[in-house]
């Protein structure tokens, strides 16, 4: 008999991946998703869509019991928002219902994995070490901060239960929309950055991402762990435009512009937007985000836990998910 698995924001980028990934692992998949989700593409791998209301523990608890589910993957979040608030509410009053909901029915699940951020640690110096999963919180964007309280509420709350916290680092493959913005600016033949200071970037291909997030679901583990996770590897600022280059064998015009001259872009169009319900693609918080110095993680813990080798570094990463975007007509 085929292991139930409940997977949240399953019709997103990462959902897409994961939730293919689990239906060939032979997996009974079950997906939480909107009403106004676009299933299309998700729906060979699907067992049963939900659309439960995360805002009430008791229908959450008797969907729990009725399922029975042996793994949950809490990959749903909020990654934009107007307020603070907003966010918190769903990054962290979703997860902690959920959390609740799970281990409150009769059968609760064999592990609860969720899905945080390497942003809830934020950006270390430029010659510090990597980031550990002992590394203090400095979040810098309010993602960052939403996913570090809700890190910390799972601590106070749920240390004992069978949890596990998955930090990855940037991430990106066929379907992220985010990057890909980058890649388009790229194919219009035009390299940009924000000013000239080096930086140490770390990355993490989503089909790797998924493989580690079904790891953590059944690798023996006792109460709560945390990983971080990426594909082992730090790398320069400019790495993704030479993989493009190499790709397509396109030249780019490389141009620097200055911090100041961005940092006043990023006020202004937060400015424009504080009435619209959309964010703008640079505001200052993604800005700082953006040019911080040094996002390098250690994975020895991921490795030694869950046996997570991942398969793809940026090379090799990159050019599967390029062409991608060609092939599907995205530029």
């Amino acid at each position: 008999m085929k292991r139930k698995i409940l997977i949240t924001g399953a019709s997103g980028f990462v959902g897409f991946h994961l939730v293919s990934a689990a239906f060939e692992a032979g997996y009974e998949v079950h997906a939480a998703v909107r009403r106004s989700s676009q299933i299309a593409d998700i729906e060979p791998f699907v067992e049963k869509f939900l659309y439960p209301d995360f805002n009430q523990i008791s229908s959450l608890a008797a969907l729990f019991s009725l399922e029975a589910y042996a793994y949950i993957i809490h990959a749903a979040a909020m990654t934009k928002a107007k307020s603070e608030a907003e966010m918190i509410a769903m990054n962290v009053g979703v997860t902690e219902r959920l959390l609740e909901a799970a281990f409150r029915a009769p059968q609760p699940p064999i592990r609860f994995v969720f899905v945080s951020s390497l942003a809830a640690i934020g950006p270390v110096g430029y010659l510090d070490e990597p980031i550990t999963e002992d590394t203090p919180y400095d979040p810098v964007t309010m993602y960052g901060r939403s996913k570090r309280d809700a890190e910390k509420m799972i601590r106070t709350k749920f240390i004992e239960k069978p949890v596990s916290i998955i930090r990855p680092t940037a991430v990106y493959g066929p379907r992220e929309k985010d990057l890909f913005i980058l890649f388009d600016t790229m194919n219009k033949g035009l390299d940009a950055y924000v000013g000239r200071a080096p930086q140490k970037l770390s990355f993490v291909y989503v089909k790797d991402l998924a493989d580690v997030l079904l790891r953590a679901c059944i690798s023996p583990q006792e109460g709560l762990t945390i990983f971080n996770i990426s594909d082992g590897r730090i790398y320069s600022r400019y790495e993704m435009a030479e993989i493009f280059k190499k790709t397509f064998r396109k030249k780019l015009i490389r141009i620097h512009v200055p911090y100041a001259i961005v940092k006043t872009v990023a006020q202004i169009s937060q400015w424009l937007y504080r009435k619209s319900s959309q964010t703008p693609v640079i505001y200052p918080e993604r800005l700082r985000e953006l040019t911080a110095e040094n996002w390098g993680c250690d994975i020895t813990h991921a490795k030694q836990r869950l046996g997570y080798q991942p398969q793809y570094d940026l090379d090799n990463g990159l050019v599967d998910s390029l062409l991608w975007y060609k092939k599907n007509n995205w530029f």
